[in-house]
């Protein structure tokens, strides 16, 4: 009774799971590298918020506004 029939992948199983994960990491680095550079490269612009706080408290504003 052989039982290491069906858990063997073979020499080209081996390739293909290595292939996957090998462009499942490089996806991710390049994700990742587009996030940091998108991230550096932009500079939102100012957007309109309060600058102090009023007595009604029913408005959102910046904790410390850069503008």
């Amino acid at each position: 009774m052989n039982t290491d029939a069906p858990t063997r992948l073979g020499r080209r199983g081996r390739w293909t799971l290595l292939g996957i994960g090998l462009a499942i990491v490089a996806l991710m680095a390049v994700a990742n590298t587009h996030l940091v550079y998108v991230s550096l490269a932009t500079q939102p612009e100012c957007v309109a918020h309060l600058k102090s706080p009023d007595e009604s408290g029913a408005g959102y504003r910046a904790a410390k506004s850069a503008c």
